[in-house]
């Protein structure tokens, strides 16, 4: 027989980091300005959360840099002897 845990959850436990939004994690001044906010753009305030962080995440890939070009081959090696060399003490 499975017992239940009676142990209350910590506030914020479901929002966790990639989790989805949930306007229990907000503080009451927090809800109220999101709900205003939500109220001015037309939406409810889980569709408007949900947006926000949809809008937060496209905005962290787009700042997020691409990976430069590696040189291929002889340009390749040489650049890696150059980088070797300067990392080594002088003599």
């Amino acid at each position: 027989m499975a017992t239940s845990s009676n142990k209350p959850s910590a506030p914020g436990a479901d929002a966790k980091a990639g989790a989805k939004p949930d306007a229990r994690a907000l503080s009451a001044s927090q809800r109220a300005y999101e709900e205003r906010r939500a109220a001015k753009a037309g939406m409810s305030l889980e569709k408007w959360l949900t947006a926000k962080e949809r809008e937060r995440s496209m905005a962290a890939r787009a700042e997020a840099p691409a990976a430069p070009a590696k040189p291929v081959g002889k340009a390749r090696a040489f650049v890696s002897r150059l980088l070797e060399r300067a990392n080594k003490p002088l003599r």
